[in-house]
């Protein structure tokens, strides 16, 4: 069990602009709302998709990173750890 780690990868569009917070300390905090897309048939035959919404928080280095490349509409992929609030 010591070996499972908590890891999540995802791959989206960007829903809004980033938002980019500037703190005391001087780093940067980014907020990112991603949607992720899968489709299916239901049992009729339609062709269905579901969204779903994940809020993104990226810090430091990858918040500037964020903050110069990644504008409203984009697909990107993260790599991060999943947190409940």
């Amino acid at each position: 069990m010591s070996t499972l780690r908590n890891k999540v990868q995802l791959i989206g569009n960007v829903g809004q602009e980033p938002t980019i917070t500037d703190l005391e300390s001087g780093k940067k905090v980014a907020k990112i709302s991603l949607a992720t897309n899968e489709s299916y048939k239901n049992n009729s035959g339609e062709k269905v998709t579901d969204t779903q919404w994940h809020n993104l928080v990226a810090w430091g280095k990858t918040a500037e990173i964020v903050e110069k490349y990644v504008s409203k509409g984009k697909e990107i992929a993260i790599d991060g750890k999943l947190t409940s609030r």
